[in-house]
C-alpha cells in the first residue's frame, strides 16, 4: 500500500490508521532505502512510505479511491483471415 503525499495516513501512527480494525496487519514498512519489518503501532507514517500488508482483500480494495482503480481490459487481437472452415474437417 503506497502512502502518497496528501494522504489521510500521513502524520498518523499505524494504530491511528485503524487498519487493524479492518483486519489489515502491517508486516513491513518501506521508507526510502530503509526496510522496517514488523513496525511498531506507534510508528508515524510519512509521505511516500510503502506498507506491505496482510488482510482481507475486500477491505484493502475499499481503501483505494475509485478514480485510481484500474480495470484490467483484455487485449483484443485480430483473427487471421485464413482460418480453416470448420466444415472442411474430414474424418480419416
Amino acid at each position: 500500500m503506497y502512502i502518497p503525499d496528501g494522504s489521510n495516513f500521513v502524520g498518523k501512527t499505524i494504530l491511528e490508521t485503524n487498519l487493524h480494525d479492518k483486519d489489515i496487519n502491517v508486516l513491513t514498512l518501506y521508507r526510502g532505502a530503509k526496510v522496517i519489518p514488523n513496525p511498531r503501532k506507534d510508528r508515524v507514517l510519512e509521505a511516500d512510505d510503502k506498507l506491505l500488508c496482510f488482510g482481507r482483500m475486500d477491505a484493502m480494495r475499499e481503501m483505494i479511491p475509485a478514480k485510481t482503480r484500474r480495470r484490467r481490459r483484455p487485449t483484443i487481437s485480430d483473427l487471421p483471415e485464413n482460418l480453416p472452415d470448420s466444415s472442411d474437417h474430414s474424418e480419416p
